[in-house]
């Protein structure tokens, strides 16, 4: 699990099962996008939303309206997927994307910044730049992939 912004969390699959660290960086609310995981104390929403598919405008609106009114009452949340690469890497870059004004490149190479192996697969980054009406080609991604940074 890395942290992107002092709100907002990116991880995989695993982190949602590790309940003693998920309170110990004080998570309140966590978007899983691989499966369903749910403790008491921790708001969650699960988006059946496949690895390699693209996602569906609902998907992104869903998931985005769960991020944002958890951001706007000061909870942390943590966005997972299978591996943390794919699913949770777009999910957060979005809503780095609307939190901060950014374009979608901008913000994934934010969420790349803080999380080295974010890379969404081609599907589900052409949903987002369909979504947002932007048309970053997805081999800036692999470019960025392949560089330092």
């Amino acid at each position: 699990m890395d942290q992107i912004r002092p709100w907002l969390f990116i991880g995989a699959y695993r982190d949602t099962l590790n309940k003693s660290y998920l309170d110990f960086k004080s998570i309140r609310a966590m978007l899983q996008l691989a499966e369903k995981v749910e403790y008491p104390n921790i708001v969650s929403l699960y988006l059946p939303v496949q690895d390699l598919a693209p996602l569906s405008e609902e998907h992104i609106r869903t998931g985005l309206d769960f991020i944002r009114r958890h951001r706007q009452i000061g909870v942390q949340i943590l966005v997972a997927c299978g591996a943390g690469i794919n699913r949770s890497s777009a999910f957060s870059a979005a809503a780095l994307k609307e939190a901060e004004g950014l374009t979608l490149f901008e913000a994934f190479k934010e969420v790349k910044r803080c999380h080295p192996e974010a890379m969404p697969h081609e599907p589900v980054w052409n949903s987002l730049c369909k979504y947002y009406g932007e048309t970053t080609p997805y081999l800036n991604l692999m470019r960025l992939g392949l560089s330092k940074g």
